[in-house]
């Protein structure tokens, strides 16, 4: 184990010593955290373009989307962010376009998606729901990989937890609004060096979403109706997101509450979701039995 290193899976035995949160190329620097994410958008780009061969789709329609869906996605993540953290940043306001450091609420991403899509699909009159059936398999591909970001920025941890995948990080890199007070009453000191031991909850998430992932890759051939891909992953994703968000110290909260916007919004999602799942299929069920219904009364009308 590295002596004073940043960030420590201690019950794992791996120590990372210095987490580098920049590079440079050509003297200009650049954020790891953004690297993450366009690499998770790109994979998830090309996720969805496989999907869409496999369903004879056109894949360059998925290029032509992704191009309005980046940018709408991202002005939709940090917006949402900055509402939810308007508190601070009414009096920062040249910082509301510093991305550097992170500040992108995954909500925000999902619903400017969401939105671009259905411009886009009524532009190119186009189902929305098949698209989102293959652009969901690229939205939660994105998610497992660009997670990666807050971990290189030593934030969207949990509280305190001795367990397996707990980790300690050196409490000098962690923004101290997101240190509470049960973390500095277990305050780990090592080689005089402070730690706080937390939830890795980007783990979680980004296990979860790989998880999900690999259920909808099995799952989608075997689909019920156009549209049920993007209800299993926004029941999927939601019902995951309000057990990890609970474990959270830097929730976005409801202004004048202590109640995190996004636990309300995965509940809300997730139960839409799962109802929408089940309206569909009762239909196709009782669809399928009127055809056998009327199936059989053809048969019994022929021998009369």
């Amino acid at each position: 184990m590295t002596e004073g290193a940043d960030v420590i899976f201690a019950r794992l035995g791996i120590s990372i010593p210095h987490m580098v949160k920049t590079f440079s190329v050509g003297g200009i620097s650049f954020a790891y955290y953004g690297l993450i994410i366009g690499i998770g958008m790109i994979t998830g780009f090309l996720v969805a373009q496989s999907d869409a061969r496999r369903r004879g789709q056109d894949p360059d329609l998925y290029l032509d989307f992704a191009l309005y869906a980046v940018i709408f996605a991202i002005a939709g993540a940090r917006i949402y962010y900055v509402i939810f953290q308007w508190g601070y940043y009414k009096d920062h306001l040249a910082e509301i376009f510093n991305l550097r450091m992170g500040g992108l609420a995954i909500y925000g991403g999902v619903i400017g998606g969401i939105l671009t899509l259905i411009v886009f699909s009524r532009k190119r009159r186009i189902s929305f729901f098949s698209m989102a059936d293959t652009a969901c398999l690229g939205l939660v591909t994105g998610q497992i990989i660009g997670r990666w970001g807050n971990f290189v920025n030593c934030e969207a941890f949990g509280g305190y937890t001795d367990s397996l995948f707990a980790m300690r990080i050196k409490r000098s890199i962690v923004n101290e609004s997101w240190i509470t007070q049960e973390l500095l009453e277990r305050l780990i000191v090592e080689d005089g060096v402070p730690y706080i031991q937390v939830h890795p909850t980007f783990l979680y998430e980004s296990l979860w979403n790989f998880g999900l992932l690999m259920f909808m890759l099995y799952y989608r051939k075997r689909k019920k109706f156009t549209g049920e891909m993007l209800w299993i992953y926004l029941a999927g994703y939601g019902i995951g997101r309000v057990w990890i968000e609970g474990l959270r110290t830097d929730q976005l909260l409801i202004p004048g509450t202590s109640v995190a916007v996004s636990q309300i919004l995965s509940i809300l999602v997730a139960a839409a979701a799962l109802f929408e799942i089940w309206r569909h299929r009762k239909v196709t069920r009782e669809s399928e039995e009127k055809i056998r219904n009327e199936g059989d009364q053809g048969r019994t009308d022929c021998l009369d």
